[in-house]
């Protein structure tokens, strides 16, 4: 459908504002057409439009308006910019040139709409693209919309010939513009709201990849490109009519009507399919500007040198080194030995990628999609050369990634893993998380190929890491799914029995560590045995232990600290003394003699009546990073105070006032040596500063005492902090969820709460348990992110002091925190 089918005959007599916006609204607002065909239409309309404006501006000859940019390929989005260059041969008057671009720019300002403009001759277009490369590839695209067409085609030829002849300069500056926008933006495959426009793989990158194809020096591959920046350039006109602004940011609280508009299931299969897109212009992007390094270093060669070194085909052949079994390195890729036979050989494609990535060199883009025509599928189970080769590529670290993007453009990975296209592309919607699921296991892999050497297989710490969240396409709890997909993928692969039981326990347990060891007792014998149970033997511990780690560094930043790491070492430590026949290390929390500096406050505590507290740095004997300083583990803060009710609540509020998050938290009624029954509630915590230096001892002792006899008002303070605390515009944090948790203790209840944290979190929960009437031994407190889980273990406040409470009371108990904050 062209803009003549949109416009009634009034509208097509009315060149002004007035007919052509509403022409263009009813454009946007039908249902008959979208995509290609509606950019197309209102790219035409515009062009009516402005032709019209630019005759009845009575246009001086030797001028011509000419579109440019996204205008010029004719891609108009309901809010793009409209790229305009107004291009005369210098023979007019300065003052007619200067009437008709007002005549043309106004109507155009009237209506709102975004406009770039310039007015120039062909010889300043020229020098100006010239000296600025975004010029130069916005007249890439010049479209002539009305005037002399001569004067246009004649920049268009002009600007070509200039951009063919200086490619050996510009690409490379282009290349680097790519280059320093993907840091900048960061990668489109994988954001939550990524940028369609400026992400790497997005729509720029798109734009780039048609200049290159313009100098004649290399071009992208085809397959899938065009489609690619079809499903881009659809998404952002849902965008921009869901929004009616002109962004390309895909705003989490924009995603679930841009899929309605797009006539999707909801914002995760939107996500998919842009991060698909994105990786088909990424892949080929990387393809490409391999291609163009290739082609500038060959032409940097001077014939006679070439010669010297030995041209023809003697020197194609020397070119060649063997790297494996029909696969070698040329000119700086991997490609398929002369003699390789692919359709007879399906192990090839797992030969070719491991000693890629063991080389460090990217697969060719020929030798990829060859194998992907002709290989057979391999038996099931696996060779064992297809087995180790796989672990070999799994083993080979950071330059695993582009080697398996490769294998994975061309269908490859889910030919050799049908359960892989259930993780592929899938996005995962929590700030925690820096990848989709199917890169994140990739990268779990490569950060266990720095942990190798600390395990006795590293070949099942390899694939495990690949494995382990390969649960999360499926519904319900994804270990429990993970573990039967494990055991039958292990299987497939050709793992003996007893190596996909290990891999099986590893998918299932790959939580297991770390989470116990952030929210459980650690010295509750307990919460050591039932680790040691799901475990099941030190090879396995040593193995999940690896895995812990790669998978937390995998996740992002705020999935892993020296601090998570000493306590999972702790855990680790325990558990293996169990499955070695000994007795769990420690004891309860009630049971353990106070140190000396702790019996010294607790003496001091009772003697003055009131609050006595030290604070202590803490750090980690070994740095996070090679070469680093030892990170800090945070400050340990010791408080002792007569026991007394609202203790808990009082220093977790003063703690928020003072802007501490608090990473672990113990709390016990010791007895003084000078007998007697009087007892002092000693509180021993791991502190830290969201940010700035710790707060004076003494301001904290100031605060704890006012608050303890309340006259601080801790709520209210707290409260006006909250209405501050910063929230993502239109997101609504998921409600917080209380479980008691089963089988945690023998000596206590374990109350569970996940929620979003925030200031003064742990105070509103500390109150809603001291009116619950329970009594708090420890609290493990852990912080992902926006989000809170915290393990508090309670007991009743009468009777024995370290009995865990009645089921119906516990759940009671569990109720009426979540009811105190969800208030």
């Amino acid at each position: 459908m062209t803009s003549v089918d949109v416009r009634t005959e009034s509208d097509s007599e009315d060149s002004g504002p007035s007919g052509y916006a509403a022409a263009r609204l009813r454009l946007l607002q039908g249902e008959a057409q979208s995509g290609p065909p509606r950019r197309s239409a209102l790219a035409d309309l515009t062009d009516d439009w402005l032709t019209g404006l630019f005759t009845a501006a009575d246009a001086p000859k030797g001028a011509s308006l000419v579109a440019v940019g996204g205008y010029g390929r004719g891609e108009l989005s309901p809010r793009s910019d409209l790229d305009l260059l107004l291009l005369h041969d210098g023979s007019a008057d300065p003052g007619e040139v200067a009437s008709l671009a007002d005549r043309i720019w106004y109507p155009v300002w009237d209506l709102g709409l975004a406009l770039d403009h310039s007015v120039r001759t062909p010889v300043e277009a020229r020098k100006t693209a010239g000296e600025d490369l975004k010029v130069q590839l916005g007249l890439l695209d010049a479209r002539h919309i009305a005037g002399d067409l001569g004067l246009t085609a004649g920049l268009r030829t002009a600007v070509l010939a200039d951009w063919r002849n200086l490619a050996p300069k510009r690409l490379p500056e282009l290349r680097e513009l790519c280059e320093e926008r993907a840091e900048r933006q960061g990668e489109l495959s994988y954001l939550l709201e990524p940028d369609l426009k400026e992400a790497r793989g997005g729509l720029r990158d798109a734009t780039a990849l048609r200049a290159v194809a313009a100098s004649w020096l290399a071009d992208a591959p085809r397959e899938g490109l065009a489609d690619a920046r079809r499903r881009l350039l659809d998404v952002r006109d849902a965008l921009h009519l869901t929004t009616g602004r002109a962004t390309d940011r895909l705003a989490l609280q924009e995603q679930d009507q841009v899929a309605a508009e797009l006539g999707l299931l909801d914002a995760d299969t939107l996500l998919r399919q842009v991060y698909e897109a994105a990786r088909t212009v990424s892949y080929a992007s990387d393809v490409t500007w391999r291609e163009v390094g290739r082609v500038l270093r060959s032409r940097s060669v001077r014939p006679r040198l070439r010669a010297m070194l030995g041209g023809g085909k003697g020197a194609a052949a020397a070119e060649r080194s063997p790297l494996a079994e029909g696969v070698v390195e040329q000119d700086g890729e991997v490609v398929l030995a002369r003699a390789a036979r692919p359709e007879r050989d399906p192990v090839l494609p797992l030969r070719a990628a491991a000693a890629a990535a063991q080389a460090g060199l990217p697969l060719s883009l020929h030798a990829v999609r060859r194998m992907a025509a002709t290989v057979r599928p391999l038996p099931t189970p696996w060779p064992a050369e297809a087995r180790e080769q796989l672990v070999t590529l799994l083993g080979a670290g950071r330059p695993t990634v582009e080697v398996w993007e490769a294998l994975e453009a061309e269908g490859l990975i889910t030919r050799l893993l049908p359960d892989w296209e259930r993780v592929r592309c899938r996005p995962q919607r929590n700030a925690v998380h820096t990848w989709t699921v199917d890169r994140h296991l990739v990268e779990t892999a490569v950060r266990a190929a720095d942990l190798t050497r600390r395990v006795g297989r590293p070949d099942l710490l390899l694939v495990a890491g690949l494995l382990h969240d390969i649960g999360k396409g499926w519904p319900g709890d994804h270990s429990v799914a993970g573990e039967i997909i494990a055991r039958d993928v292990a299987a497939r692969i050709g793992f003996d029995r007893a190596d996909v039981a290990v891999l099986a326990t590893l998918v299932r347990h790959h939580l297991l560590l770390v989470e116990t060891a952030t929210r459980r007792d650690l010295d509750d014998p307990a919460t050591v045995r039932s680790v040691a149970e799901a475990v099941g033997s030190t090879g396995t511990l040593e193995l999940l232990h690896a895995l812990t780690e790669a998978d937390a560094l995998a996740t992002g930043p705020a999935a892993w600290s020296a601090w998570r790491g000493s306590l999972v070492a702790d855990l680790v430590k325990r558990v293996a003394g169990v499955l070695s026949g000994d007795e769990p290390a420690g004891a309860p929390a009630e049971d353990a003699a106070p140190t000396a500096e702790q019996e010294r406050l607790a003496v001091e505590a009772f003697r003055t009546g009131g609050p006595v507290l030290s604070l202590r740095a803490q750090t980690e004997g070994e740095s996070a990073e090679p070469g680093g300083d030892p990170e800090p583990l945070g400050v340990e803060l010791v408080i002792a105070v007569p026991e007394q009710a609202g203790v808990l609540p009082a220093v977790a509020g003063v703690l928020a006032m003072h802007r501490l998050a608090v990473r672990t938290a113990e709390f016990r009624a010791v007895g003084l040596p000078t007998g007697g029954e009087d007892s002092v509630l000693l509180l021993n915590w791991r502190v830290a500063a969201e940010y700035g230096s710790l707060p004076q001892a003494a301001r904290l002792r100031a605060d704890l005492v006012r608050a303890l006899d309340g006259s601080l008002d801790i709520a209210g303070r707290l409260a006006e902090r909250d209405a501050a605390y910063p929230r993502r515009r239109g997101t609504v944090a998921p409600p917080p969820r209380v479980t008691v948790a089963s089988a945690g203790s023998r000596l206590a209840t374990v109350i569970e709460v996940r929620a979003q944290d925030a200031p003064g979190l742990l105070h509103r929960i500390g109150r809603a348990l001291e009116s619950a009437g329970v009594v708090v031994r420890s609290a493990h407190v852990s912080t992902l992110g926006a989000n809170a889980v915290d393990a508090f273990y309670v007991t009743g406040g009468e009777g024995r002091p370290r009995a865990p409470l009645s089921g119906d009371r516990a759940a009671g108990v569990a109720r009426a925190v979540e009811e105190a904050l969800r208030g």
